[in-house]
């Protein structure tokens, strides 16, 4: 296969052009970090300032523990470009927990204990890795961009289906604008131009709808700078700031959330090999699931909820062609600045739906077409088109159709509502169960 990548997975772009790559990557990830702890937040009632520190908490962390799952330190971390970030995975388990009498000291604790689930799972990833031959590492990648398409339509539309400002013609057109930005500087584009043809095509968005609202005096709706205006300049979290309790049910369920993490970000980390050019060993899984489970244990230190890989940046590697692991440790750092200078945080948040949509559109199927060229290599006879196709359509029916899972148990719906962790687990088990299984050889699993 044609080696795509600009970057490779080692190498160090200067200073300058590193700082602008990795800004891409904090564009798409800071939304979703400061999105669970809003929603928590708001779901048990706190207050603004204790839903800021929730915020500013977990941007430091998920900038400490970017940095150390890119870079590395000994056994601990991927060593891939891989930025970490608050899960939804554990939403659910976090709200039952804090509307119980135990509140958010209840979550930190059973967050802090059940986080052993990951750190001891860490260990058996070497013989979790023989599970996932290409004909369940490309289904895998596929559903990871198939679940995050809704996700980056939404944005494209500038918001939730239902809302007055829901694919309204001004949000259309400043997605296309920027869709067809990003296409052009990706396509045509030389050097950096097209290595960050994303934040490019989303500064030209962000600047020419500021353009038609403050200088042409269009009425948009897409610019919103109160959140600037009130965020402090500087803040640090606090340490232990709600203590900790442990309730038994609360580890539990946490637990669970923790064990549904192993599986997704298993998925990721299998993504990111394809998109970096690199494959992923057991070696490199348990130090990914290591850090991922310290750092969520150090997560519920500073007082903010756990962490997991995320999938959407790994829609930038395939897109840009930037597989540098130090551009993404640089992301980490910006993250770390943006937990302490909440004001920077704030200014990115500010940039509109439509804007973030254009770019996540492109990057959300660019993961789902690094699936399909894993599948292309994999024989697609009766066994394995029923392995893809039923998992796929299970992920799907989970992703686009939620309420399915309604009349179920709440524990059941914890494990199964994200298609990520359907899909896989019906690859998983379908590859297992199904005849003429291949089987990923010991050597396949050697460190290169």
């Amino acid at each position: 296969m044609k080696d795509q990548l600009r970057y490779h997975l080692e190498d160090k772009p200067p200073f300058s052009i590193s700082l602008l790559l990795a800004a891409q990557h904090l564009l798409a990830a800071l939304g979703g970090i400061i999105a669970v702890p809003l929603v928590i937040g708001s779901a048990l009632n706190l207050s603004a300032a204790e839903k800021i520190a929730l915020v500013n908490a977990a941007l430091l962390v998920s900038g400490a523990v970017t940095f150390v799952q890119s870079r590395g330190i000994g056994p601990i971390g991927l060593r891939l470009p891989a930025v970490m970030g608050t899960s939804f995975t554990f939403v659910a388990s976090a709200i039952a927990i804090g509307n119980s009498e135990y509140g958010v000291s209840g979550i930190l604790g059973s967050s802090l204990v059940a986080s052993l689930v990951m750190i001891i799972g860490s260990f058996f990833m070497p013989q979790i890795r023989k599970l996932f031959p290409p004909v369940v590492t490309g289904t895998v990648v596929a559903m990871i961009g198939l679940s995050l398409l809704p996700v980056g339509l939404d944005w494209f539309a500038g918001g939730q289906v239902g809302s007055t400002q829901y694919a309204t013609a001004s949000n259309l057109l400043v997605a296309f604008l920027v869709l067809f930005v990003v296409i052009g500087l990706t396509q045509w584009g030389k050097g950096i131009l097209s290595s960050a043809s994303i934040v490019i095509g989303m500064v030209v968005g962000y600047l020419v709808v500021i353009l038609f609202e403050k200088g042409f005096g269009f009425d948009l709706g897409l610019t919103h700078f109160s959140g600037i205006k009130e965020a402090s300049v500087f803040a640090l979290p606090e340490l232990f700031k709600y203590g900790f309790s442990f309730p038994i049910s609360g580890i539990i369920g946490m637990s669970i959330a923790y064990l549904v993490t192993i599986v997704e970000s298993s998925g990721n980390f299998l993504a990111l090999g394809e998109a970096t050019q690199c494959k992923v060993t057991g070696k490199r899984m348990k130090g990914g699931i290591l850090c991922e489970g310290l750092g969520s244990a150090l997560a519920a230190l500073m007082s903010t909820t756990p962490f997991s890989t995320f999938a959407q940046n790994i829609g930038i590697i395939s897109l840009t062609g930037v597989a540098s692991r130090f551009v993404v440790a640089m992301t980490g750092i910006l993250l770390v600045l943006a937990g302490i200078f909440p004001i920077f945080g704030a200014l990115v948040v500010s940039i509109p739906l439509p804007v973030l949509g254009g770019a996540g559109l492109m990057m959300f199927a660019m993961i789902i077409t690094a699936g399909i060229q894993v599948l292309g290599r994999v024989e697609i006879n009766k066994r394995n088109g029923l392995v893809i196709s039923v998992s796929l359509g299970l992920g799907l029916m989970v992703t686009m159709r939620p309420e399915v899972l309604n009349a179920l148990p709440e524990f059941i719906q914890v494990i199964f509502k994200s298609g990520i962790t359907v899909g896989s687990l019906s690859a998983l088990i379908l590859n297992l169960i199904l005849p003429g299984r291949e089987i990923v050889q010991d050597d396949e699993l050697e460190e290169a």
